[in-house]
């Protein structure tokens, strides 16, 4: 007896929590159901702009308007398409409502990306694009930026001379557009003579590497001009290593880095040792803005809300020359607003991109750019 009373005890028991774990799934569930499953899938991280890009889509989904009705998720897949669409897959098997990505190819992921959209998830690309015509595209003209820059350095070194390219990550619209681009007005000038090219990967680091090979057979006094994706400051950092006075470093067309934007500030605005500081850099240095990620959330999540948006939606170009550079003392969204350029070198690294304001995303910031919390 005393068997069978512990035996339809311990069945009791079991039943009760059968009952309260099947009650907590179906109210874990239901939690679930009132937030949107959204995938940030990221190609390429080794550089500081796809960091600073993927802290602005978190920061973004931490809004007052989203942090109660989006849970994000990043992946990240390296330069392997192949992975990122094994990626998309099992994001969309996993039941995402929209995948904001960062492409390793335009034409890749398409046929992954089509299957996601006849799902009803909603896709939306940032800064990179995606040729599928069921996505949504977010991102600067990067044609226009190898023009408008090429055509720059092309004026400033009188039309001829030599000059080197540093390019981006191999097989991206973005590095396709621009280097393609900026050949096409190169091209135009037959005094001008492309005499080396690396292949940067928007990154400082790589981009020292790529110089240093370079130099091996070309001198400092043999180059007139640099194109490069990003680099600049680490250009000058080099040429002051290796003793060229401030006033006779190479003019430089490339990136937004805080270490490019502070290096074009007028003499003495910022001071310190190292490249580090304002030198009066002959530049000119576009953005390609890392808060591209974050309005691609905003409005695919709009979209989830009931609000379509264009399937191309192209982000104003921000471009600054030597002589429109402007100290942020503060960071703050005032300051930003009026158009500063550069933060102080106590704030944020030198390989960190400075273009970090949109009127069309004023939830993010200078937090959200260095943490991944809104301002």
């Amino acid at each position: 007896m005393t068997f069978f009373k512990t035996f339809r005890s311990a069945r009791r028991i079991a039943l009760s929590v059968a009952v309260v774990s099947a009650a907590s799934i179906a109210c874990g569930s239901a939690v679930a159901a009132d937030k949107y499953k959204i995938f940030l899938s990221m190609s390429y991280v080794g550089n500081d702009w796809q960091t600073e890009a993927a802290n602005m889509v978190k920061a973004m989904a931490k809004t007052p308007a989203l942090k109660e009705k989006v849970d994000l998720e990043v992946q990240v897949a390296g330069t392997d398409a192949q992975k990122q669409i094994q990626q998309i897959n099992s994001m969309v098997q996993a039941g995402a409502k929209a995948i904001i990505v960062y492409p390793v190819s335009p034409t890749a992921l398409n046929r992954a990306i089509k299957n996601a959209c006849a799902k009803g998830v909603v896709v939306a690309a940032y800064d990179a694009e995606v040729t599928e015509p069921c996505a949504h595209n977010v991102g600067i003209d990067q044609q226009q930026v190898g023009t408008v820059t090429a055509e720059w350095l092309a004026k400033t070194i009188n039309g001829k001379g030599n000059i080197v390219m540093v390019t981006g990550v191999p097989g991206t619209s973005v590095d396709s557009a621009r280097t393609g681009a900026a050949k096409a007005v190169f091209a135009k000038y037959p005094d001008i003579k492309v005499v080396a090219e690396g292949v940067g990967m928007w990154s400082q680091a790589t981009a020292r590497t790529e110089l240093s090979k370079i130099l091996a057979t070309n001198n400092w006094d043999k180059i007139d001009g640099l194109w490069m994706q990003a680099g600049c400051f680490t250009a000058a950092a080099m040429q002051a290593e290796a003793g060229i006075s401030d006033n006779k470093i190479k003019p430089c067309a490339g990136e937004s880095s805080n270490g490019h934007r502070v290096q074009m500030l007028p003499p003495g605005v910022v001071k310190g040792e190292g490249a580090y500081r304002s030198l009066g850099y002959r530049s000119i240095s576009y953005g390609a803005p890392p808060y591209s990620g974050a309005i691609a959330l905003k409005m695919a999540f709009q979209k989830l809300e009931g609000k379509d948006f264009s399937h191309r939606i192209v982000l104003k170009l921000p471009l600054v020359t030597t002589a429109d550079s402007k100290l942020c003392k503060t960071g703050s969204i005032d300051e930003l607003k009026a158009g500063c350029t550069a933060f102080m070198p106590s704030k944020v690294p030198p390989g960190w991109f400075a273009d970090i304001y949109s009127e069309d995303a004023p939830e993010v910031g200078l937090n959200a750019a260095l943490t991944g919390s809104p301002d």
